[in-house]
C-alpha cells in the first residue's frame, strides 16, 4: 500500500515558490503528499493562500495573522479574515498565537545604528514598556482570532515561540469551544501532555531529522498516535539530507518516514493515523 499523506503547514505563497510551484505540487504528488495545507500570516498571504487553493485541487488554506506580524497589518484585519474564511477551501484560522523569540528591545539593541553607548543608555524601564506593548499587540490579536474561530466552528494553527505560559492563558477559556495544533512543536513531553489534556494537538517538521533534536524525537516516540500531524513547514526547516536547501511539501514523507523510525512502526501506520487526524482537525470537504 502507497502512502498518503498530508503537509498540515506549508507556505505556497511564499516567493520561495514563484517560479516553479506547479512542479512542486506534482513532486509533492509523486511523493504521496495527496493534500498540501497553505498557511496565511497576514491579510494578503491569507488572500494568497486562498486563490492557490483556488487554483489547485489538492490545495487548502488556513487564514490567518501571524503574532510577529501583528504590528505591521493596517485597517480591519479581523474583518478581511472573517471575510476569507467563509470560502469553502479554508480548513482552519491561523496561524496565530505568541512570539517572544526576539523582542522589540532586543532587536533595538543589536542595531547596527544604535551606538553602543545608546544601547547601554537603553533603561529598563524603557525595554519593559516597548516589549510590553508588543506582547499585548500580540495578545489582543490571538484571542481575536480564537473568537473568530470559535465563531466560525473553526480549529486554529498556532506559533508559539517562547512564550508558552502566556500561550496557554490566553488558549485554556477556549477549551471544549475550539481545538489548537501547536504546529513545529519542539517543547517537553510534559508540555506535550499539557496540551492532550485540553484536546489539543501538535505537529512536527522536519527538525526531527536534525541530530540536535533528541528531545523532540523523544516527543514522538511517547505521543499517541492520533495526538499529532506532520508538516513541512516548507520553505522553511527541511528535512536531512536536504537540510539548508528550500524545503517542499515532497519532504514530508521524510518527516514521516523518521517519526516511523523512532516509533518503531511503519510509514503507512504513521501515514494513516497523520491523515485521519489531519482530516478530522482541519475542515477538508
Amino acid at each position: 500500500m502507497f502512502a498518503m499523506l498530508i503537509d498540515t503547514h506549508a507556505h505556497l505563497d511564499y516567493p520561495d515558490f514563484q517560479n516553479d510551484l506547479p512542479a512542486v505540487i506534482e513532486a509533492a504528488r509523486l511523493a504521496g503528499v495527496t493534500r498540501i495545507i497553505s498557511i496565511g500570516t497576514g491579510v494578503e498571504s491569507s488572500r494568497r493562500a486562498v486563490a492557490l487553493a483556488e487554483k489547485y485541487d489538492s490545495v487548502y488554506a488556513v487564514v490567518g495573522l501571524h503574532p510577529t506580524n501583528v504590528s505591521e497589518e493596517t485597517g480591519d484585519w479581523l474583518a478581511a479574515l472573517r471575510e476569507l474564511a467563509n470560502h469553502p477551501k479554508v480548513a482552519a484560522i491561523g496561524e496565530t498565537g505568541m512570539d517572544y523569540y526576539r523582542l522589540p528591545s532586543e532587536q533595538l539593541a543589536s542595531s547596527p545604528a544604535l551606538s553602543a553607548l545608546q544601547a547601554e543608555m537603553a533603561s529598563d524601564t524603557e525595554a519593559a514598556i516597548i516589549d510590553g506593548a508588543y506582547k499585548a499587540a500580540q495578545a489582543e490579536a490571538f484571542e481575536a482570532q480564537l473568537e473568530l474561530a470559535a465563531d466560525l466552528g473553526l480549529n486554529v494553527v498556532i506559533h508559539q515561540r517562547s512564550a508558552w505560559d502566556d500561550t496557554l492563558d490566553i488558549l485554556k477559556p477556549f477549551t471544549g469551544r475550539l481545538r489548537a495544533v501547536f504546529h513545529c512543536f519542539g517543547n517537553t513531553p510534559a508540555q506535550a501532555q499539557e496540551l492532550l489534556d485540553l484536546g489539543h494537538l501538535v505537529s512536527f517538521t522536519g527538525i526531527i531529522t536534525f541530530k540536535n533534536a533528541e528531545p523532540v524525537r523523544e516527543v514522538v516516540a511517547a505521543i499517541p498516535a492520533d495526538a499529532f500531524m506532520v508538516e513541512t513547514d516548507c520553505p522553511y526547516l527541511a528535512p536531512v539530507p536536504h537540510r539548508g536547501q528550500r524545503c517542499e511539501p515532497a519532504h514530508t514523507r521524510l518527516v514521516a518516514e523518521k517519526i516511523a523510525s523512532v516509533r518503531g512502526c511503519s510509514l503507512e501506520e504513521v501515514a494513516a493515523a497523520t491523515s485521519r487526524t489531519a482530516e478530522g482537525f482541519f475542515r477538508l470537504s
